[in-house]
């Protein structure tokens, strides 16, 4: 078959690998869709995988062959986790914590940025009936967004602050409205990712140097639930410094380099810190329901749709110019 390798900082090239063989428990997918992550970007710019890695883990595919209670055919989004599933993690749902797991497009594992792939049958999901290819490949970041809204806890009274407009900052902005949020602020330098998050339901966005004013305009109080998904240094301090007494602020962004914070803002505000990785497979369920029932659309996001061939230069596109927001091979 043919995949994208990874062969150095930069470096991707399409070539010819092996087709997958599924082991014990794995089913083997044809690819049908498979989106650019911000993570990828950063293991792309920096070569921190090891060389003929294949990058990829947000995607949705056609079983090849049935097992494991799957039949040919059907098609079928799944965790990103060669995951035991035996273990405690596993049987309640957390396979992206498994302590065992292998993950695909991360180097342990190839990824989906390929024709085929194999994942783990007990870490799939069947998508419904009528969403095509793209809303599959967004059901993963759509998951990460949901899990993070989840553990802040966003309901109907709360007033959240949204750090970065890619995908997952716009995942945020769509559940938290879908949950009730009162209004949603957004900071993103991107004036393009600006007007996505305002289309998405933002109630302002704002520049980082606007910030601060956004917030009296648009809020009576500060905000109650900020979530950091941009990953960069610094922001969780920014988070602490706007978030109200008693908040909660959720940290999703994926920041490589260190960081540090001065607590007595989160002391004196008596602030709850989060971190929020992965998912739940619980949070891929919900995701396809809702995105089925038209409870959320999240479609906007999609930017740019490429062949297999097409996905080195898609890479390089999307590290040079940044201002793009998710960009999919579709097979």
């Amino acid at each position: 078959m043919k995949a994208v390798v990874l062969r150095g900082a930069r470096q991707l090239a399409v070539e010819s690998v092996p087709d997958p063989a599924p082991g014990e428990g794995e089913l083997v997918l044809r690819v049908e869709a498979c989106g650019i992550c911000g993570s990828d970007l950063s293991l792309y710019e920096r070569g921190l995988l090891p060389p003929g890695s294949v990058l990829g883990h947000e995607f949705c595919g056609e079983v090849m062959e049935g097992a494991a209670g799957f039949r040919a055919g059907e098609r079928v989004c799944a965790l990103p986790a060669l995951s035991c599933g035996r273990c405690r993690r596993c049987r309640s749902g957390l396979g992206a914590y498994c302590e065992k797991q292998r993950t695909l497009g991360m180097g342990s594992a190839p990824g989906a940025f390929a024709e085929y792939v194999a994942v783990a049958a007990h870490e799939c999901v069947r998508l419904r009936e009528g969403l095509g290819p793209a809303h599959g490949a967004l059901v993963e970041p759509l998951a990460v967004a949901l899990h993070a809204v989840r553990v802040g806890r966003v309901r109907r009274a709360d007033y959240c602050l949204v750090f970065g407009a890619g995908p997952i900052g716009l995942g945020a902005v769509l559940w938290a409205r879908h949950f009730g949020a009162r209004e949603v602020v957004v900071c993103e330098r991107v004036p393009a990712r600006r007007k996505l998050a305002e289309a998405f339901g933002a109630t302002l966005t704002a520049t980082p140097e606007e910030l601060e004013r956004a917030l009296a305009l648009a809020l009576p109080q500060p905000p109650s639930v900020v979530i950091e998904a941009v990953g960069a240094p610094g922001l969780i301090q920014r988070a602490l410094d706007c978030v109200r007494f008693r908040g909660r602020v959720v940290v999703t962004g994926v920041c490589f380099e260190p960081d540090t914070i001065q607590p007595l803002p989160a002391l004196t505000r008596e602030a709850t810190i989060q971190f929020a990785f992965a998912y739940e497979k619980d949070d891929f369920q919900y995701a396809i329901d809702a995105l089925a029932a038209g409870r959320v659309d999240p479609l906007a996001m999609v930017t740019g749709r490429r062949a297999l061939e097409e996905i080195p230069a898609a890479f390089a596109e999307a590290a040079a110019r940044g201002d793009g927001c998710k960009i999919l091979y579709v097979a």
